[in-house]
């Protein structure tokens, strides 16, 4: 070769090598500005949720901050129109300050789900009369002493003096609470007449007992009381703190609900025995829009009350292979007779048989912990319990729900069984509720989401219904894959679950699309579920005090399965059920389109390696 061709390549590589001197620069300066435009924005959103926290002193509280222990929140009309304000500052400054291109991926998700929750929370402005701040399923009546009972932790004099600072400010919070109903008695928005029998008889329960009238003790200087006495000071010190907690609750706690309870008396007399939503102003606009919020789609009310029918049709005909099984001669109807009148399957309604029922459903619990690492690579930290749910509050509460952990430990994640009527809590459906509130279902999802690290807190703290909720639902089925439900009588309670499930979408949509009645709806789980009557009695009610919450659990567990139906397919024998768990729960909750991505992206990368 002679010397100019070598001339040639010497000058070809040396150009090269400056191309890639330049290339290498600018990848670098491009890694640091994404880095540095990522940093940017997640301060943004870390100093936006402090600046929340700081507003919402309960909120504090149930992640176990002793901030500002000793208030309450605002809950007035004002402080909803500068939450707006704040929503739409966030907005624009998103849209003039953040250079989306330059944002890691995990940043570019967090974007997204802020920027949409902004904009969701400035479109429903227009509604945010549009609903029952009173009610039996998470009103302030029974929710305000619910919290000081579960939430507010005595660990010194202070947080003492703290709890009582709280009862002396429930009376200007209650009086806010009753401006807003007032706000929506005018705008139309009254509960029906059953609503305030419940939540008046929830609001007397509060303020029975001493220091009011009765024998026991009221719920919340019961509480307050033991919580003093465990204290370690003067028995002189807690005779003080005692006495101050009893003088707030008599004048402040007790006139509080007084009023309140003279007032629900009032609009009481101006109810009617319509339920649904279409006959508020604009009613069908809000129910359709609240069903897209819930479910995280575009279907019709229409839509989910036909995917009700279906999966109610076929899961019928899955309970009559069970019922032959059995041996049972009879209808599916006959079968769900029996199950709700031969006491064999129920505990009974006395102090043992309530102990009995909490102490199994631990069990439950603690078996399946044993088979996790089989489904799953990532575990909570964080511990569970399980309780019965308090008297003051059972009667008009739900059957079954979870409180997730304070993030620091001070409080594990907590099943809560409502005991309030045995008939209500069947032994064959034991291990299904206890696998959707407890392990593998809530408390998973809930405390491995705010155990996560690298996301922002509103990320760890957010919810999407259909997420969180479709996971309960696929949380009780994943259990059969692992032999559970044996009995099948157990299978059929599991069933049993996911009818109930099926039946909420036809329900919901029939009470605020189609004008059925309480009724009607009471009718439907009557003739189509093996539940008591009061179980049905009080999932309708539910449905017409918060619309389109329950259409979320079916319509989420659909997606989730289809999901993996659709990765187990196009991996075959690359599909490992851990990865696809991995990926439902390690970026917290969103909404089902994105979760589709990440199933995607995760069979994309499984089957580049």
């Amino acid at each position: 070769m002679n010397k100019k061709i070598l001339f040639f390549f010497s000058i070809l590589f040396m150009i090269f090598l400056s191309n890639c001197e330049t290339a290498s620069k600018k990848t670098k300066n491009n890694t640091n500005e994404i880095k540095a435009e990522s940093e940017k924005l997640n301060k943004y959103f870390e100093d936006r949720f402090k600046d929340y926290l700081d507003r919402n002193p309960m909120f504090q509280t149930r992640l176990g901050i002793k901030k500002d222990y000793d208030k309450l929140d605002d809950i007035s009309p004002e402080r909803e129109k500068f939450e707006l304000e704040e929503a739409k500052r966030s907005l624009k400054w998103l849209s003039d300050s953040v250079k989306t291109g330059l944002l890691d991926k995990t940043t570019q998700l967090s974007y997204h789900l802020y920027k949409q929750r902004l904009e969701n929370q400035i479109a429903d402005f227009k509604f945010r009369l549009y609903n029952y701040p009173i009610n039996q399923m998470f009103g302030m009546q029974s929710g305000v002493p619910a919290f000081m009972i579960n939430m507010h932790k005595v660990s010194t004099k202070d947080d003492a003096e703290a709890y009582i600072s709280r009862l002396n400010k429930i009376k200007p919070l209650f009086e806010q609470l009753e401006k807003n109903l007032k706000e929506r008695q005018e705008a139309g928005i009254v509960p029906p007449r059953f609503v305030f029998d419940h939540v008046l008889d929830d609001s007397k329960n509060v303020i029975t007992g001493y220091p009011f009238n009765g024998k026991d003790s009221c719920a919340l200087f019961k509480d307050i009381f033991i919580k003093i006495q465990k204290l370690d000071l003067s028995e002189s010190e807690k005779s003080n703190l005692v006495d101050q907690a009893r003088v707030a609750i008599l004048d402040s706690v007790q006139p509080a609900y007084n009023s309140l309870i003279d007032l629900l008396k009032e609009i009481a007399s101006s109810t009617n025995e319509e339920e649904g939503v279409w006959r508020w102003k604009n009613g069908g606009e809000f129910y359709y829009n609240a069903l897209r919020r819930t479910t995280t789609t575009d279907m019709t009310a229409e839509q989910i009350h036909q995917l009700g029918l279906s999966e109610v049709g076929r899961i019928h005909k899955e309970m009559i292979k069970i019922k032959d099984q059995v041996g049972f001669n009879g209808s599916l109807q006959d079968f769900f007779k029996e199950l709700k009148e031969n006491d064999k399957f129920y505990y009974p309604e006395t102090k043992e048989g309530r102990e009995a029922y909490l102490k199994e459903a631990v069990n439950i619990v603690e078996r399946f912990k044993l088979r996790l690492d089989e489904l799953f690579i990532t575990k909570p930290k964080a511990d569970m319990v399980v309780k019965r749910v308090e008297k003051f509050r059972e009667k008009s509460a739900g059957k079954a729900f979870y409180q997730r952990p304070a993030p620091d430990g001070s409080r594990p994640g907590t099943y809560y069984a409502n005991l309030y009527s045995m008939r209500m809590m069947p032994i064959y459906q034991m291990e299904a509720l206890a696998f959707h509130e407890g392990i593998p279902g809530h408390h998973m999802q809930l405390a491995i989401a705010q155990e996560l690290e690298g996301i922002p807190k509103f990320r760890k703290y957010n919810g999407y219904t259909a997420y969180s909720e479709g996971w309960g639902l696929y949380s009780e089925y994943l259990p059969k894959e692992l032999g559970f439900y044996s009995d099948p009588y157990s299978d059929f309670g599991r069933l049993a679950m996911e009818l109930w499930r099926s039946c909420r979408l036809v329900v919901d949509t029939g009470i605020h699309s189609k004008k059925w009645t309480r009724q009607d709806g009471i009718d439907y789980y009557t003739e189509n579920t093996p539940n008591d009557l009061l179980d049905c009695v009080k999932m309708v009610e539910r449905h017409i005090v918060m619309p389109s919450q329950a259409t979320a659990y079916k319509i989420g567990m659909n997606k989730i399965l289809e999901l993996r139906i659709k990765a187990e397919n196009k991996l075959g024998n690359k599909f490992d059920i851990r990865d696809f768990h991995e990926t439902i729960l390690n970026n917290g909750a969103v909404p089902l389109d994105i979760l589709e991505k990440h199933i995607d992206e995760m069979i994309n990368t499984t089957l580049r390696n």
